[in-house]
């Protein structure tokens, strides 16, 4: 999924519920679940924003060779798999973490909404374990395995987290970064489905 889906939904799920004007929403939580949901997709960015800007790699040597390199593909397993989450997951379940609980729940959900939507793309989900990359039949992006299908699906889940969100009056702050979050993520499928595709 494309990285401003995952912070919508998984905001949307890991989002406390308010319980009144009493009792405002923590906001604290909220943007735990945020940046849990940003963290497994983090080392692509510096990955890739550090090739591309700094050092001038051509786009298609970044995406097409580096992200498949040994190297990337060991700094994607720690990031990308189900074991180290878990693993927080139970030690913040544990400590009763509030804001531990959200984070690494949000960073599940990418996980487990990632894994049957890359196809030649994937990640090694389960890391230490095995380096073994599921390959799915199907793709988030690439019309070729049925993006065209899966993208406006997205969009719409997306739609219905910021709607979710904003009725729990996140805020002013929050709301207007859900509101950008869905511009983004609209404007990504559109994108993927009608610029970099050719058919």
């Amino acid at each position: 999924m494309n990285t401003p889906a995952h912070l919508l939904i998984g905001a949307a799920v890991m989002a406390p519920s308010r319980q009144g004007a009493a009792n405002p929403m923590p906001r604290k939580v909220l943007w735990a679940a945020l940046v849990g949901a940003l963290l497994p997709d983090l080392s692509l960015y510096l990955l890739a924003g550090a090739a591309l800007t700094i050092y001038n790699i051509p786009p298609n040597i970044v995406f097409n060779e580096l992200y498949f390199s040994d190297t990337w593909q060991r700094i994607f397993a720690i990031d990308n798999s189900f074991l180290v989450w878990g693993v927080l997951l139970a030690i913040a379940l544990w400590k009763r973490s509030a804001w531990g609980i959200a984070l690494t729940g949000a960073a599940l959900l990418h996980l487990a909404l990632d894994f049957p939507l890359h196809h030649d793309d994937g990640r090694p989900h389960f890391w230490p374990l095995t380096g073994w990359v599921f390959e799915s039949p199907f793709s988030y992006w690439d019309r070729r395995q049925g993006a065209n299908l899966i993208a406006p699906l997205e969009a719409f889940a997306c739609v219905v987290a910021a709607i979710t969100l904003w009725v729990k009056r996140p805020g002013m702050v929050l709301s207007v970064v859900f509101a950008l979050l869905l511009l983004a993520e609209l404007n990504v499928a559109r994108t993927w489905l009608f610029v970099f595709q050719d058919s």
